[in-house]
């Protein structure tokens, strides 16, 4: 089942597959996400960890409470979103790079 298995590569790949991953991570902290709404009335800041770090509200809205509410929902829930496609593609190309790796030889 295994032919060829060399644990030697198997712990090759790992290890890149670790550094890969720390890559990432590194990058995620950096790495700004922009979500929107009301047509960009609204724009909320995150990090790649998910934390929201900048909110910017558009004096337009002074004073209507319901309507920021709104909009402030939806602009996190687009930022939190673009956060997860980011974890989600990442994640695929750390598996898709150990993919090189055959059991069979």
């Amino acid at each position: 089942m295994f032919g060829n298995f060399d644990p030697k590569e198997l712990e090759k790949a790992l290890a890149a597959m670790q550094e890969q991953a720390k890559k990432y991570e590194d990058e995620s902290q950096i790495k700004q996400f922009i979500g929107k709404s009301g047509g960009g009335i609204v724009t909320a800041y995150m990090n790649g960890k998910g934390e929201m770090t900048d909110l910017k509200i558009d004096s337009a809205l002074s004073g209507d409470l319901d309507a920021i509410q709104v909009f402030v929902v939806a602009a996190v829930n687009d930022a939190n979103v673009k956060v997860a496609e980011f974890k989600k593609k990442s994640a695929t190309n750390i598996v898709t790079g150990m993919s090189s790796f055959k059991f069979n030889g």
